[in-house]
């Protein structure tokens, strides 16, 4: 059968997406299924022919070895990437609805986006701050949160792996990892051609992919990418469509195999897009003459409409090189990793969110140059002894230069300031975990790291002006560095309760590096380095295995205190609202997860996911001069629901002519959200959800599918982030702020 087979059950219990489920509910509701586990042990009756179809058992690599999801003691939530292309969910912003404890924070520019894992995660523009959720894609970790927006190509799964991941992992991981897997190259030449258009917007994607076994040593895959849209929002002031992209990429894979022992494999990825995000959609504003200024704009919490008289738009580029080397010495695996990466980012924002020209203005162009080298060894243990583990080494090496200018007019007289500035960051680690095997059953989990962080930047700004002018302080110049040593770690228990129950406990310390402040108006204040951000957690988890392995249940019940939390928060900068990146004090997670999967019949799954986070402040650092109120004790951390919740089915139907119809459908909802860390009343989304729906007709011994996709079915619009302007506020639009429908085409063949 060629690659393009059927869907894989994402699997699934359904968990009512509105209902107010107690921590305790979710609980009885897995300990139940344990029960369940112990009454099959017992001696259950012999199953059904139709009940012998099981779940397809789930592999990953979140331990650095292959091994079943159900046997790893870390809280994991895995997606398939056929599944994700077949929903039209191409990056990693689009995958959010379906993992309830992973958010997204999106901005006028990728640059300025970030995930957020269990309520924590990146709230900063500045090159010179460690990314809290790290971005790994085979085996290479990401420096800066902006690089993970790329498309992807060729994805067999993604890992969200949640709670600090430093023991593991090259790159260090205060909050959690998104590990992206991609297909390996085939045995066999297979090729495939995959169209897809939708509406509310235009969007066309054409992706051609072929691979195959070159010689008895070597086989190699290659993928390209076309993309483009249009956009859901209307520029007023020329008529044209914004809130889209033009993308290009392709994507290489060589596995060069000359013996049993060693292994090599070569990657390389090219990936150039433009995407015109507007500066922000006002939806609201207190002030009648900035009102005026944005008609015919008519303002509303659904604006989908911006009267802007300049271009606002990213230009991205996203290069990458990397060469795993895999030895088999005796039983042991050593491997390493080699890896270059390059981003190279422009955007083009319109500062003062309106057509205002020639009297007031705020235009701004930003320029980021970055590369990353890095290199990973790892030793790893054989299986079956009492001491399993995994030794390694890690040495990571960032810089990013970047110039940002800005023109500010006011009262028709115009102002320029351009800053140029620079963050280098070499990173050093030694780190390992082992598996202590007492017994066939219980297990005991010690994981240490130490890290070295050597971080350093420079700044200079010039201003036309000797004084602060509305977004533009005067010329300055620094430079400062700074070094630490960080240790972070794993410690736990790990018990067998039944071959079909397994249960944990872990304690993790998490460490994220030394920061700097960094950006266009950078001030005297701004100068010192931020200390490092520590956290310990402590984890609970189930996972278990029922009705002869048709359903899989995971729990995990968490606490996570964060000090010298590194976040921003809003101030006033020459009469310009910016953010201010500052050591915030202490926060804490709290909260439970439960992922499952059913496969009801053997044309039947359902799966689903619930999340409970209760992400909050303890005590805030109020910073001098703050523009915003500072009594935010007891808050909410922004971007994170309180409930999130995620319920998918699929059901395929065999025709007797050898053609299979498959319907799948998804509805995610969750809880309201505070998007701005100063608790605005204005900047809280409220609880919505979306149901998306598909129906497709394949053949798969020819190799062909088409499908028809209907996403956010009911209608309903959202924001994706809401943010203050000072007088007003703008949201940044969804993809799916409107309902919409599309039809996909695919065709696979051998050779």
């Amino acid at each position: 059968m060629n690659r393009f087979s059927k869907a894989a059950a994402n699997g699934g219990l359904g968990l009512h997406h509105g209902a107010r489920r107690s921590p305790l509910a979710v609980a009885i509701l897995l300990a139940a299924l344990g029960s369940a586990v112990q009454a099959q042990e017992g001696g259950a009756s012999e199953p059904s022919a139709e009940s012998t179809t099981t779940l397809k058992a789930v592999t990953v690599t979140a331990t650095r070895r292959e091994a079943s999801l159900q046997e790893v003691p870390v809280a994991i939530t895995v997606l398939q990437g056929e599944q994700l292309e077949r929903d039209n969910r191409n990056n990693v912003s689009a995958i959010v609805q379906q993992v309830p404890t992973l958010n997204y924070r999106t901005g006028a520019s990728n640059k300025d986006t970030s995930l957020f894992i269990r309520g924590v995660g990146t709230i900063s523009t500045s090159p010179g701050v460690e990314p809290t959720v790290a971005t790994v894609i085979d085996g290479v970790a990401l420096g800066r949160p902006g690089q993970s927006t790329l498309d992807l190509l060729d994805v067999e799964r993604i890992e969200v792996l949640r709670g600090p991941q430093g023991t593991l992992f090259g790159r260090n991981a205060s909050a959690g990892v998104l590990n992206i897997v991609s297909q390996d190259p085939p045995e066999q030449g297979h090729g495939y051609l995959d169209y897809s258009h939708f509406g509310g917007g235009n969007e066309n994607r054409l992706r051609f992919g072929i691979g195959g076994r070159l010689t008895d040593s070597l086989k190699g895959s290659l993928s390209t990418l076309l993309g483009k849209y249009d956009g859901n929002v209307e520029n007023v002031a020329n008529g044209h469509d914004v809130n889209g992209y033009d993308r290009k990429g392709v994507r290489g894979k060589l596995v060069f195999e000359p013996s049993e022992d060693f292994t090599f494999t070569l990657i390389g990825d090219y990936m150039d897009g433009e995407d015109t995000l507007p500066s922000g959609v006002v939806t609201s504003t207190s002030s009648a003459a900035f009102a005026d200024s944005l008609r015919p704009v008519a303002l509303s919490a659904h604006n989908r409409k911006i009267n802007s008289d300049f271009k606002t738009h990213v230009e991205d580029i996203n290069t990458g090189l990397s060469g795993q080397a895999d030895w088999k010495l005796g039983d042991f695996t050593l491997t390493s990793i080699t890896a270059w990466r390059g981003w190279d980012n422009t955007q083009f924002q319109d500062g003062d969110r309106r057509a205002a020209l020639p009297l007031t203005a705020s235009h701004d162009k930003g320029e980021v140059d970055y590369d990353q080298y890095s290199q990973e060894f790892r030793l790893t243990s054989p299986r079956g002894e009492f001491n399993e583990y995994v030794l390694g080494a890690y040495y990571f090496h960032g810089r990013s230069d970047e110039n940002y200018r800005r023109l500010s007019v006011n009262g028709g007289v115009p102002n320029t300031g351009r800053a140029d500035f620079s963050v280098t960051n070499d990173s050093y680690a030694l780190f390992g975990e082992n598996t202590f095997n007492f017994t066939r059953d219980f297990r005991a989990l010690f994981g240490l790291r130490w890290t070295h962080d050597d971080l350093e930047y420079d700044h200079r700004r010039v201003s036309t002006s000797a004084t602060a002018v509305t977004g533009i302080q005067p010329s300055t110049a620094s430079s400062g560095s700074v070094d630490e040593d960080g240790w972070s770690g794993r410690t736990g228990l790990q018990y067998d309760l039944s071959d079909d129950l397994m249960g944990y406990v872990t304690y993790s310390r998490g460490y994220k590096g030394p920061a700097y402040n960094v950006f266009f108006n950078m001030q005297p204040r701004d100068t010192d380095p931020l200390k490092p951000e520590t956290s310990d957690s402590y984890e609970v988890g189930l996972k278990a295995t029922a009705l002869d392995k048709r359903l899989t249940a995971n729990l995990a019940v968490f606490h996570t205190d964060y000090d010298n939390y590194q976040a921003n928060f809003f101030d006033t900068v020459a009469n310009q609202v910016v953010t201010r990146l500052i050591n915030a004090g202490s926060v804490k997670t709290q909260g439970i997860e439960l992922d499952a999967s059913y496969q009801a019949t053997r044309q039947l799954s359902f799966s689903g996911g619930v999340a409970y986070t209760k992400a909050r402040v303890d005590h805030f650092n109020c910073p001098p001069g703050a523009a915003a109120s500072c009594n935010i004790d007891g808050g909410r951390l922004p971007f994170t629901p309180d409930w999130k919740t995620y319920v998918r089915a699929d059901y395929s139907i065999p025709l007797d002519n050898g053609l299979d119809v498959e319907l799948s459908t998804d509805y995610s909802w969750q809880d309201e959200v505070q998007f701005s860390l100063d608790q605005n009343k204005d900047t809280v989304q409220g609880a919505y959800g979306i149901w998306n729906a598909s129906v497709g007709l394949a053949d798969y011994n020819a190799g062909w599918r088409v499908a028809l996709v209907g996403k956010n079915l009911t209608d309903k619009s959202y924001a994706q982030s809401l943010a203050s302007g000072g007088n007003h506020i703008f949201r940044a639009v969804p993809r799916d702020d409107q309902r919409y429908f599309g039809v996909q085409l695919r065709k696979d063949f051998d050779f």
